[in-house]
């Protein structure tokens, strides 16, 4: 007998309770230019337009408001590349509580300070030597502090899976739902909301070139670890899919594409240049690769899911500058 997932679409939808008035119920939008070029009818769900500039505060704010307010008193402790950090730094200050939160000493300047600027504590660390679970457990555990790691909670993945519900709420069924995929608890609560939904939804993952664990791992067959990867799309470098994510993926995404550096370029050029939004390069992998053709069998109706925009001007310029239009 199969094992009852860990998330359900009922955990999505107390997530969604939890979150009404608090998260933004962000934008969908479309382009005439942007389906022709994809050969399909295209809505973006627009997570840049979210609290701290990402869908992380919705995963973040339904773990935190879960624990008591001794805890939060005590003090929380997140690992992240940066959204998740601004995620529950915003979430804890918001509820009463604290944050100290392990970050890459190779983080975009402008996600730490943003991060400091909520009222967190930063302490670094080296991406590509050091282990940021172990080290971030060590952390909680010397101060007390209760840990919420960015992907591998069943709280954070049913808070995650509310922007792919707002979605589907609000512009009906889809033929294909495309979604960056970091450390999977995004892709997570998306296909736990479109596979629980009435309707044939395919969920299609989107991994940097450089990056593809989830698909390494999918056709393995169990969780397969690679080098730290190095690519613009910082937020989706992970080098293994989370237990609790992949025990969710496995079952639920039915592909994962890969996309390269270039097209997430292109993509963010575009969406600036015809859509006048901000994507950060992990925000416009999803994007990037049904442009690029990387997303087999594109259907009439499909959802994109675009992550966050949180990139400062001057990293956005050296990005998009020599990026060819898509």
């Amino acid at each position: 007998m199969t094992s009852p997932l860990p998330v359900t679409l009922d955990d999505v939808h107390d997530a969604a309770a939890r979150l009404k008035g608090v998260a933004h119920r962000t934008p969908v939008l479309r382009s005439r230019t942007l389906d022709a070029l994809a050969g399909a009818e295209v809505f973006l769900k627009c997570e840049n337009f979210q609290r701290v500039g990402a869908f992380k505060f919705r995963g973040a704010y339904n773990a935190v408001s879960r624990l008591s307010p001794e805890q939060r008193a005590r003090g929380i402790a997140a690992y992240s590349s940066g959204n998740h950090a601004q995620a529950i730094a915003l979430a804890a200050r918001e509820l009463g509580g604290t944050a100290v939160i392990l970050m890459p000493e190779d983080t975009p300047r402008s996600k730490m300070d943003a991060a400091a600027g909520y009222g967190a504590e930063i302490v670094t660390y080296d991406r590509y030597t050091g282990d940021r679970v172990a080290i971030g457990e060590a952390l909680a555990a010397d101060r007390g502090l209760a840990l919420i790691p960015p992907y591998e909670h069943p709280h954070v993945i049913a808070g995650q899976g509310t922007a792919a519900l707002e979605l589907l709420e609000e512009v009906g069924e889809l033929d294909a739902l495309v979604v960056p995929v970091g450390g999977g608890g995004l892709i997570a609560g998306s296909a736990t909301v479109a596979k629980g939904l009435p309707g044939r939804v395919r969920v299609v993952g989107v991994e940097p070139e450089a990056g593809d664990d989830t698909r390494r791992s999918l056709g393995a067959g169990e969780r397969v670890s690679i080098p730290v990867p190095r690519t613009i799309a910082d937020g989706l470098a992970a080098d293994v899919p989370g237990e609790l994510t992949f025990s969710i993926n496995r079952r639920l995404v039915d592909e994962i594409a890969v996309v390269a550096d270039d097209e997430i370029r292109a993509a963010m050029r575009l969406a600036f240049e015809r859509m006048k939004i901000v994507m950060e390069p992990s925000g416009a992998a999803a994007l990037g690769a049904l442009l690029a053709g990387r997303v087999d069998r594109v259907p009439g109706r499909v959802g994109v899911i675009v992550s966050g925009g949180n990139i400062d001007a001057v990293r956005f310029a050296e990005l998009v500058a020599g990026a060819v239009p898509a």
